[in-house]
């Protein structure tokens, strides 16, 4: 898997305006109906969101509600864990994880500014509690909600969930941006096929590589050995 995200970036005022057409923090409400070309602009969006990271953002442990918090900050490795990528007092780009997180961008440099935490990675213990394992104290966005987001929902839709206002495509060949593809754990957005028709570039809220909404190409094999399957929003239009 490799990234594909190449596009020059200029940082004004703590936002990373490139040629997307939008302002990134520019996040469209909700609606009943989304076109392909926005939840591509939507998504990239999330990817281009810039800010500073402060030790006070950093939690390993008890939240003070009783929920565990692990932020994937470069310490998430001394932890167990793997790909912990952001670090405090250096600029960061992209979006965090965080279980159960649906924050826009600018919901998000707000918690910032609050003292949250930056995201909270999925573990076993938190898939089995489900909602109940989403802190409060942190903010960010998951897999779920990063697509919740890109389509205009009003709510965000589990992975769960998301057939429930989706229909399954008979091939990946069918796939046009802004679509899905889903498994029991993850799901991802559909940008467009590589040139030699072997991979996807596709967007993603974590976990691979790192802990944040990724823009990346994956090979064909890679994504069908690991049981996902394309399918489409209703309320998606050209």
């Amino acid at each position: 898997m490799k990234s594909f995200i190449g596009l020059p970036v200029i940082v004004l005022a703590g936002l990373a305006v490139s040629c997307a057409p939008r302002d990134p923090l520019g996040i469209p409400e909700p609606a009943s109906s989304v076109t392909r070309a926005d939840v591509i602009t939507t998504a990239y969006a999330y990817t281009q969101v810039t800010w500073m990271p402060a030790e006070r953002h950093v939690k390993h442990g008890d939240d003070g509600s009783g929920i565990t918090v692990h932020t994937p900050d470069v310490s998430l490795n001394r932890r167990g864990f793997a790909n912990g990528w952001w670090e405090p007092g250096k600029t960061m780009y992209g979006m965090p994880y965080q279980w159960g997180g649906f924050d826009t961008p600018k919901e998000f440099l707000n918690s910032l500014e609050y003292g949250e935490f930056a995201g909270d990675i999925s573990t076993s213990s938190k898939r089995i509690l489900g909602d109940a394992g989403t802190s409060q104290k942190s903010c960010g966005i998951d897999c779920s909600g990063f697509v919740s987001r890109c389509w205009r929902l009003e709510r965000p839709y589990s992975t769960k969930q998301l057939p429930s206002i989706s229909k399954p495509l008979k091939s990946s060949l069918l796939l046009q941006a802004g679509d899905i593809l889903l498994n029991d754990q993850h799901v991802l957005i559909f940008k467009q096929w590589s040139q030699n028709g072997k991979s996807m570039l596709v967007y993603e809220a974590g976990p691979y590589p790192f802990w944040r909404v990724n823009a990346a190409e994956i090979p064909v094999k890679k994504l069908h050995a690991e049981g996902y399957w394309p399918r489409r929003y209703v309320g998606i239009r050209d």
